[in-house]
């Protein structure tokens, strides 16, 4: 006898109870729903969304670190290490540079801003400093200073990770010096509390749809989507300009890896949405970096790789940048000259350095940019005020899928790409590995105990004793 096919109603629900695919995409929906439907009451639900991005963010930090020193010391050459930095950070100049430029061809051919003249003094500059919060970006001296530590737990408290970065790397050099003489026993405890970390990150997961149903619902209900309209042209060529960048990371990809991006997106679907209903890369930075690890990119480059990304690689923020400069030209009647635009290049290609993390980072931008040119009014930045919360999710997709092409492509420069797992773990067919195999969801716990116990050049590990055996 043939077994029973399950109803329509209960592979609904069960496909709602295990794929957060499916209660991401729910939660999106619901939170439109009601943003359009009930908007005084969605605006109350930001917190839902502000609380879940907090609980990541306090894994963040400590989980770049372990996955880093765990990186080094097992890769046990330093050297390679910084061969991968320097070769991150001219892929990072070559993408920014690329989106820059493919921002200001899109707006000079399209005009988003032409025909609306705009009188500059009816702007209110003073909301431009509230959204700011009056701040501004740091000089490059500033910047450098910045992302050196004063103090080993301030950097971890104040969430700091280029400052993780540099103390991460040099625990993992003082490893490598120290060796398995003087500390035999610190590898295998910063790796179980990555292990540690990653289901605590699995436990927050499990928040994931009410965070994308509340932050949707403030931005619906704060916003409206009224506001679509009135930029319209200015929110399609964005979007156009984003699918355009992409599509050449999906070329660069195939030429530098032979894979695929498309599969790629399919593999990191779930995170993809989540920074989508939320608005934040930061929010999947610790899923991404698993899934990367498993598609075959090495420890130490998906450790330094990424997170370095996230202030050096805003690929997606570079795209807004440049169109949005010269949207305000044209929205004021300005006619850019080819030097002056190649000025904005320039200028653009340093402000748009270590923005992660500044509030109303893309305005104090804009304004710096508008001040260097010295032609456009600094009020007229307040012409993106209405639009600029539309563009975070081109901003986040375009962010996230930057470095993850990055960290492959870097990988594979460096030979740090398992390129045979990393087709399979795309095409579905590694199941050596499951997604949840650190984060909580029920993965075996000792999946990760034989990379764990593997010697590493320098630091070999101890072997647990028969009677007290090591748990992972």
């Amino acid at each position: 006898m043939p077994p029973s096919v399950p109803s329509l109603p209960r592979r609904v629900a069960r496909t709602l109870r295990t794929s957060l695919f499916a209660q991401v995409l729910c939660a999106l929906v619901l939170g439109i729903l009601v943003g359009k439907l009930w908007p005084d009451t969605a605006t109350a639900l930001q917190p839902l969304g502000d609380g879940f991005t907090r609980l990541i963010k306090t894994v963040i930090s400590p989980l770049v670190f372990c996955v880093v020193v765990v990186g080094i010391a097992k890769a046990g050459d330093l050297k390679a290490f910084g061969r991968i930095g320097v070769k991150a950070l001219i892929w990072f100049e070559v993408a920014s540079t690329a989106a820059l430029v493919i921002g200001l061809v899109a707006a000079n051919v399209v005009g988003p801003g032409k025909g609306m003249n705009v009188d500059p003094s009816s702007l209110d500059a003073a909301a431009v400093n509230q959204t700011t919060g009056g701040g501004q970006l740091p000089s490059t001296t500033e910047f450098v200073l910045n992302a050196l530590p004063e103090s080993f737990v301030g950097a971890f408290a104040e969430n700091e990770l280029l400052q993780v970065l540099i103390l991460a790397c040099l625990v993992g050099a003082a490893l490598l010096h120290l060796g398995h003489t003087r500390v035999p026993k610190i590898l295998p405890a910063v790796d179980q509390a990555q292990d540690v970390i990653f289901t605590v990150v699995g436990f927050i997961m499990r928040l994931a749809p009410l965070a994308v149903f509340g932050a949707m619902a403030h931005l619906v209900g704060n916003y409206g989507l009224g506001v679509m309209k009135t930029y319209a042209k200015l929110i399609v060529l964005c979007y156009v300009a984003a699918a355009l960048f992409v599509a050449l990371l999906a070329v660069a990809l195939r030429l530098v890896t032979g894979l695929s991006l498309w599969k790629f997106l399919r593999y990191i679907r779930e995170e993809m949405l989540l920074a989508l209903g939320t608005a934040s890369t930061e929010s999947v930075m610790p899923r991404v970096m698993q899934k990367l690890r498993r598609a075959g990119a090495r420890d130490d480059a998906v450790g330094l790789v990424l997170p370095t990304g996230y202030s050096f690689n805003l690929d997606g923020a570079s795209l807004y940048l440049s169109i949005g400069t010269l949207f305000i030209a044209q929205a004021v009647g300005v006619d850019l000259s080819l030097g002056q635009q190649i000025t904005v290049v320039l200028v653009l290609m340093l402000t748009s350095k270590g923005m992660a993390g500044i509030p109303g980072s893309a305005f104090l931008a804009l304004s710096a940019t508008a001040s260097s040119l010295g032609a456009i009014p600094a009020g007229a930045v307040a012409l993106l005020l209405g639009v600029d919360r539309i563009m975070d999710s081109m901003r986040v997709v375009t962010n996230l899928l930057g470095n993850c092409v990055a960290v492959f492509a870097v990988s594979r420069w460096e030979g740090a790409l398992d390129i045979e797992r990393a087709r399979k773990t795309l095409d579905g067919e590694d199941n050596s590995a499951p997604d949840d195999e650190r984060d909580g969801g029920g993965g075996d716990g000792d999946a990760e105990a034989p990379a764990a116990a593997s010697p590493a050049p320098g630091i070999p590990t101890q072997k647990p004793k028969e009677s007290a055996p090591e748990v992972s």
